[in-house]
Protein backbone atom coordinates (compact mmCIF):
# COMPACT_ATOMS: atom_id res chain seq x y z
CA UNK A 1 0.00 0.00 0.00
CA UNK A 2 2.59 2.49 0.95
CA UNK A 3 4.77 1.11 -2.01
CA UNK A 4 1.93 2.18 -4.18
CA UNK A 5 1.34 5.71 -2.81
CA UNK A 6 4.89 6.10 -3.45
CA UNK A 7 4.84 5.12 -6.53
CA UNK A 8 2.03 6.90 -7.46
CA UNK A 9 3.77 9.91 -5.91
CA UNK A 10 6.94 9.47 -8.15
CA UNK A 11 4.77 9.36 -11.06
CA UNK A 12 2.86 12.33 -10.23
CA UNK A 13 6.31 14.36 -9.74
CA UNK A 14 8.10 13.00 -12.94
CA UNK A 15 5.10 14.27 -14.69
CA UNK A 16 5.23 17.79 -13.03
CA UNK A 17 8.77 17.67 -14.04
CA UNK A 18 7.89 17.07 -17.50
CA UNK A 19 5.40 19.45 -17.96
CA UNK A 20 7.33 22.24 -16.40
CA UNK A 21 10.37 21.32 -18.47
CA UNK A 22 8.32 21.45 -21.93
CA UNK A 23 7.20 25.11 -20.32
CA UNK A 24 10.18 26.41 -19.82
CA UNK A 25 12.05 24.99 -22.46
CA UNK A 26 10.85 27.68 -25.01
CA UNK A 27 12.22 30.46 -22.91
CA UNK A 28 15.44 28.12 -22.27
CA UNK A 29 15.91 27.99 -25.53
CA UNK A 30 16.16 31.49 -26.24
CA UNK A 31 17.91 32.52 -23.91
CA UNK A 32 20.59 30.67 -24.78
CA UNK A 33 20.32 31.26 -28.40
CA UNK A 34 22.75 31.42 -30.40
CA UNK A 35 24.62 28.41 -29.14
CA UNK A 36 25.34 27.10 -32.55
CA UNK A 37 25.82 28.29 -36.34
CA UNK A 38 23.04 30.10 -38.12
CA UNK A 39 22.65 29.11 -41.58
CA UNK A 40 21.81 31.98 -44.09
CA UNK A 41 19.76 31.18 -46.74
CA UNK A 42 20.48 32.95 -49.88
CA UNK A 43 17.47 31.56 -52.12
CA UNK A 44 19.69 32.95 -55.82
CA UNK A 45 23.33 31.68 -57.10
CA UNK A 46 26.07 33.32 -55.72
CA UNK A 47 27.53 36.63 -56.99
CA UNK A 48 24.59 38.29 -57.18
CA UNK A 49 22.90 41.33 -55.35
CA UNK A 50 21.32 39.04 -52.54
CA UNK A 51 23.97 36.80 -52.52
CA UNK A 52 26.43 40.14 -51.95
CA UNK A 53 24.52 41.87 -49.27
CA UNK A 54 23.78 38.26 -47.31
CA UNK A 55 27.62 37.57 -47.37
CA UNK A 56 28.54 41.30 -45.73
CA UNK A 57 25.91 41.28 -43.61
CA UNK A 58 26.05 37.90 -42.07
CA UNK A 59 29.69 38.03 -41.14
CA UNK A 60 28.80 40.71 -39.19
CA UNK A 61 25.89 38.80 -37.41
CA UNK A 62 28.59 36.43 -36.46
CA UNK A 63 30.82 38.82 -35.14
CA UNK A 64 27.94 40.26 -32.77
CA UNK A 65 26.21 36.76 -31.84
CA UNK A 66 29.25 35.14 -30.99
CA UNK A 67 28.64 31.96 -33.46
CA UNK A 68 29.29 32.19 -37.00
CA UNK A 69 25.89 32.91 -39.37
CA UNK A 70 26.85 30.42 -42.69
CA UNK A 71 25.55 31.55 -46.24
CA UNK A 72 23.77 28.85 -48.27
CA UNK A 73 22.95 29.15 -51.83
CA UNK A 74 19.77 27.31 -52.36
CA UNK A 75 19.08 28.68 -56.27
CA UNK A 76 16.19 27.81 -58.24
CA UNK A 77 12.27 28.21 -58.84
CA UNK A 78 12.98 32.86 -58.86
CA UNK A 79 13.81 31.83 -55.09
CA UNK A 80 10.99 29.71 -54.32
CA UNK A 81 12.93 26.82 -53.15
CA UNK A 82 15.33 28.42 -51.00
CA UNK A 83 12.13 30.40 -49.16
CA UNK A 84 10.14 27.00 -49.28
CA UNK A 85 13.06 25.17 -47.38
CA UNK A 86 13.07 28.30 -44.75
CA UNK A 87 9.39 28.24 -44.24
CA UNK A 88 10.03 24.26 -43.51
CA UNK A 89 12.52 24.72 -41.32
CA UNK A 90 12.38 24.30 -37.51
CA UNK A 91 11.02 27.41 -36.12
CA UNK A 92 14.40 27.82 -34.00
CA UNK A 93 16.62 30.57 -35.24
CA UNK A 94 19.07 28.83 -36.54
CA UNK A 95 17.60 28.51 -40.58
CA UNK A 96 16.75 32.19 -41.66
CA UNK A 97 16.19 33.67 -45.17
CA UNK A 98 17.56 36.30 -47.41
CA UNK A 99 14.04 37.09 -48.50
CA UNK A 100 13.34 39.84 -51.36
CA UNK A 101 10.73 41.43 -52.98
CA UNK A 102 10.62 38.31 -55.64
CA UNK A 103 10.11 35.70 -53.22
CA UNK A 104 7.59 38.21 -50.71
CA UNK A 105 5.88 39.72 -52.98
CA UNK A 106 5.95 38.67 -56.67
CA UNK A 107 6.35 34.84 -56.72
CA UNK A 108 3.35 34.61 -54.71
CA UNK A 109 1.37 36.93 -56.61
CA UNK A 110 2.41 35.45 -59.76
CA UNK A 111 2.52 31.19 -59.35
CA UNK A 112 -0.29 29.51 -59.83
CA UNK A 113 1.07 27.13 -57.51
CA UNK A 114 2.23 28.67 -54.13
CA UNK A 115 4.66 26.34 -52.12
CA UNK A 116 4.29 28.87 -48.80
CA UNK A 117 2.16 32.13 -47.49
CA UNK A 118 4.86 34.88 -47.76
CA UNK A 119 2.95 36.08 -44.25
CA UNK A 120 1.90 33.23 -42.68
CA UNK A 121 4.83 31.20 -42.89
CA UNK A 122 7.64 33.43 -42.02
CA UNK A 123 8.37 36.09 -39.25
CA UNK A 124 9.70 39.14 -40.34
CA UNK A 125 13.06 39.65 -38.94
CA UNK A 126 14.50 43.16 -40.35
CA UNK A 127 14.53 45.10 -43.78
CA UNK A 128 18.09 45.42 -44.08
CA UNK A 129 18.48 47.30 -47.50
CA UNK A 130 16.74 48.37 -50.97
CA UNK A 131 18.68 48.56 -54.36
CA UNK A 132 17.86 50.84 -56.82
CA UNK A 133 16.47 49.50 -60.55
CA UNK A 134 17.75 51.39 -63.13
CA UNK A 135 16.16 51.91 -66.75
CA UNK A 136 18.72 52.05 -69.52
CA UNK A 137 18.95 52.66 -73.05
CA UNK A 138 21.50 51.76 -75.27
CA UNK A 139 22.72 55.44 -76.94
CA UNK A 140 22.17 54.89 -79.91
CA UNK A 141 18.44 54.62 -79.38
CA UNK A 142 18.78 58.75 -79.40
CA UNK A 143 16.73 59.52 -76.43
CA UNK A 144 18.41 61.31 -73.07
CA UNK A 145 15.40 61.53 -70.80
CA UNK A 146 12.34 59.80 -69.72
CA UNK A 147 10.80 62.71 -71.36
CA UNK A 148 11.92 61.78 -74.39
CA UNK A 149 11.38 58.07 -74.30
CA UNK A 150 7.86 58.45 -73.22
CA UNK A 151 7.67 60.69 -76.16
CA UNK A 152 9.19 58.12 -78.51
CA UNK A 153 7.08 55.75 -76.96
CA UNK A 154 3.70 57.28 -77.75
CA UNK A 155 4.83 58.52 -81.17
CA UNK A 156 5.72 54.50 -82.59
CA UNK A 157 3.66 52.72 -80.16
CA UNK A 158 4.28 48.67 -80.50
CA UNK A 159 7.61 49.55 -82.15
CA UNK A 160 9.69 49.00 -78.67
CA UNK A 161 10.58 46.42 -76.66
CA UNK A 162 12.03 46.35 -73.11
CA UNK A 163 14.30 43.31 -72.04
CA UNK A 164 14.68 41.73 -68.44
CA UNK A 165 16.67 39.18 -66.49
CA UNK A 166 13.22 37.18 -66.91
CA UNK A 167 9.53 36.79 -66.37
CA UNK A 168 7.87 37.46 -63.34
CA UNK A 169 11.18 39.54 -62.00
CA UNK A 170 10.94 42.40 -60.33
CA UNK A 171 12.68 44.22 -63.13
CA UNK A 172 9.86 43.18 -65.79
CA UNK A 173 7.38 44.20 -63.23
CA UNK A 174 9.29 47.29 -63.53
CA UNK A 175 8.68 48.02 -67.26
CA UNK A 176 5.14 46.70 -66.42
CA UNK A 177 4.26 49.48 -64.24
CA UNK A 178 6.12 51.80 -66.06
CA UNK A 179 4.07 50.86 -69.31
CA UNK A 180 0.99 51.35 -66.51
CA UNK A 181 1.88 54.64 -65.12
CA UNK A 182 3.77 56.27 -67.91
CA UNK A 183 0.57 55.53 -70.36
CA UNK A 184 2.89 53.67 -73.11
CA UNK A 185 3.13 50.09 -74.42
CA UNK A 186 6.63 48.39 -74.38
CA UNK A 187 6.37 44.68 -75.39
CA UNK A 188 8.28 42.69 -72.78
CA UNK A 189 11.45 40.47 -73.80
CA UNK A 190 12.52 38.39 -71.04
CA UNK A 191 16.22 36.89 -70.37
CA UNK A 192 17.93 33.82 -68.79
CA UNK A 193 19.55 36.33 -66.20
CA UNK A 194 20.83 40.05 -66.43
CA UNK A 195 23.87 39.24 -68.33
CA UNK A 196 22.83 37.61 -71.54
CA UNK A 197 20.17 40.85 -71.89
CA UNK A 198 23.02 43.55 -71.43
CA UNK A 199 24.49 42.47 -74.04
CA UNK A 200 22.02 42.47 -76.23
CA UNK A 201 21.57 45.90 -74.89
CA UNK A 202 24.94 46.80 -75.45
CA UNK A 203 24.56 45.34 -78.52
CA UNK A 204 21.65 46.97 -79.80
CA UNK A 205 19.72 44.13 -80.73
CA UNK A 206 17.08 45.60 -77.89
CA UNK A 207 16.88 49.09 -77.24
CA UNK A 208 15.73 49.51 -73.61
CA UNK A 209 16.37 47.77 -69.86
CA UNK A 210 15.01 47.50 -66.63
CA UNK A 211 18.31 46.03 -64.73
CA UNK A 212 19.65 46.55 -61.15
CA UNK A 213 21.80 49.49 -60.60
CA UNK A 214 24.76 47.32 -59.54
CA UNK A 215 24.50 45.30 -62.18
CA UNK A 216 24.24 48.13 -65.35
CA UNK A 217 26.85 50.29 -63.52
CA UNK A 218 30.01 49.55 -64.90
CA UNK A 219 28.57 50.29 -68.36
CA UNK A 220 27.46 53.65 -67.19
CA UNK A 221 30.35 54.55 -66.24
CA UNK A 222 31.78 53.04 -69.40
CA UNK A 223 29.34 55.09 -71.72
CA UNK A 224 28.19 52.09 -73.25
CA UNK A 225 24.46 52.49 -71.81
CA UNK A 226 22.42 55.50 -70.87
CA UNK A 227 20.81 55.59 -67.87
CA UNK A 228 17.51 57.45 -68.12
CA UNK A 229 16.37 57.11 -64.53
CA UNK A 230 16.73 55.44 -61.47
CA UNK A 231 13.45 53.77 -59.75
CA UNK A 232 13.79 54.61 -56.41
CA UNK A 233 12.04 57.71 -54.96
CA UNK A 234 15.29 59.46 -54.34
CA UNK A 235 18.53 59.76 -56.46
CA UNK A 236 21.42 56.98 -55.69
CA UNK A 237 23.69 58.12 -54.05
CA UNK A 238 26.40 56.40 -56.46
CA UNK A 239 24.73 58.68 -59.22
CA UNK A 240 23.60 62.20 -58.25
CA UNK A 241 23.40 63.32 -61.47
CA UNK A 242 20.79 60.61 -63.13
CA UNK A 243 17.89 61.57 -62.34
CA UNK A 244 14.38 59.17 -60.69
CA UNK A 245 11.76 58.25 -63.18
CA UNK A 246 9.75 59.72 -60.38
CA UNK A 247 10.72 63.35 -61.51
CA UNK A 248 8.88 62.46 -64.70
CA UNK A 249 6.33 60.22 -63.93
CA UNK A 250 5.18 60.76 -60.48
CA UNK A 251 4.80 58.59 -58.09
CA UNK A 252 6.97 55.63 -59.94
CA UNK A 253 8.78 53.77 -57.22
CA UNK A 254 10.35 50.15 -57.89
CA UNK A 255 13.56 48.84 -56.23
CA UNK A 256 14.75 45.31 -54.92
CA UNK A 257 15.02 44.65 -51.35
CA UNK A 258 16.59 42.35 -48.88
CA UNK A 259 15.42 41.55 -45.65
CA UNK A 260 15.92 38.86 -43.14
CA UNK A 261 12.80 36.09 -42.33
CA UNK A 262 12.70 33.31 -40.26
CA UNK A 263 10.68 30.64 -40.21
CA UNK A 264 6.72 31.09 -38.34
CA UNK A 265 6.37 30.55 -34.55
CA UNK A 266 9.97 31.18 -33.95
CA UNK A 267 10.42 32.29 -30.63
CA UNK A 268 9.69 36.19 -30.22
CA UNK A 269 12.77 36.49 -27.65
CA UNK A 270 14.69 34.68 -30.55
CA UNK A 271 12.99 37.25 -33.40
CA UNK A 272 14.67 39.76 -31.26
CA UNK A 273 18.46 38.50 -30.72
CA UNK A 274 17.97 38.32 -34.63
CA UNK A 275 16.68 41.53 -35.13
CA UNK A 276 19.18 43.90 -32.79
CA UNK A 277 22.03 41.52 -34.41
CA UNK A 278 20.98 42.51 -37.97
CA UNK A 279 20.76 46.41 -37.15
CA UNK A 280 23.70 46.55 -35.40
CA UNK A 281 25.30 44.95 -38.56
CA UNK A 282 23.83 47.56 -40.61
CA UNK A 283 25.72 50.82 -38.40
CA UNK A 284 28.99 48.88 -38.70
CA UNK A 285 31.07 51.91 -40.97
CA UNK A 286 32.76 48.64 -42.80
CA UNK A 287 29.40 47.20 -44.04
CA UNK A 288 27.91 50.48 -44.49
CA UNK A 289 30.44 51.46 -46.60
CA UNK A 290 30.54 48.06 -48.50
CA UNK A 291 26.20 48.92 -49.72
CA UNK A 292 27.10 52.43 -50.46
CA UNK A 293 30.06 50.69 -52.85
CA UNK A 294 27.46 48.44 -54.13
CA UNK A 295 24.71 51.00 -54.53
CA UNK A 296 22.36 49.74 -51.95
CA UNK A 297 20.80 52.25 -49.41
CA UNK A 298 20.78 50.93 -45.83
CA UNK A 299 16.89 50.80 -44.14
CA UNK A 300 17.02 48.97 -40.99
CA UNK A 301 13.33 48.11 -38.99
CA UNK A 302 11.91 46.31 -36.51
CA UNK A 303 9.92 42.67 -37.08
CA UNK A 304 6.66 44.61 -37.13
CA UNK A 305 7.67 47.48 -39.65
CA UNK A 306 9.23 44.54 -41.75
CA UNK A 307 5.81 42.34 -41.56
CA UNK A 308 3.73 45.88 -42.77
CA UNK A 309 6.02 46.29 -45.19
CA UNK A 310 5.05 42.92 -46.91
CA UNK A 311 1.61 43.61 -46.71
CA UNK A 312 1.97 47.32 -48.44
CA UNK A 313 4.47 45.40 -51.32
CA UNK A 314 1.89 42.67 -52.17
CA UNK A 315 -0.94 45.17 -52.10
CA UNK A 316 1.05 47.22 -54.63
CA UNK A 317 2.05 44.43 -57.09
CA UNK A 318 -1.15 42.61 -57.08
CA UNK A 319 -2.52 45.52 -59.50
CA UNK A 320 0.33 45.26 -61.76
CA UNK A 321 0.62 41.22 -61.53
CA UNK A 322 -3.23 41.33 -62.85
CA UNK A 323 -3.26 43.86 -65.38
CA UNK A 324 -0.42 42.42 -67.28
CA UNK A 325 -2.23 39.27 -66.87
CA UNK A 326 1.11 37.30 -65.39
CA UNK A 327 0.88 33.97 -64.34
CA UNK A 328 3.26 31.28 -64.25
CA UNK A 329 3.41 27.78 -63.42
Amino acid sequence: MKLTQLTRRAALVLAGSALSALSLGQPALAQNFPDRTITLVVPFAAGGSTDVVGRVVAQKMGDILGQQVVVENVAGAGGNLGADRVARADPDGYTILMGTVATHALNPLILKQKPYDPEKDFAPVSLLVVVPNVLVVNPKLGVNSVAELIALLKKEPDKYSYASSGNGTPLHLSGELFNAMAGVKMQHVPYKGAGPALNDLIGNQISIMFDNLPSSSGHMKAGTLKALGVTTKERAPSFPDVPTVAETVPGYETYTWNALFAPAGTPPEVVAKLNEAANAALKDPAVAARMKDFSATIVGSTPEELGKHVTAELAKWGPVVKSANIQMD
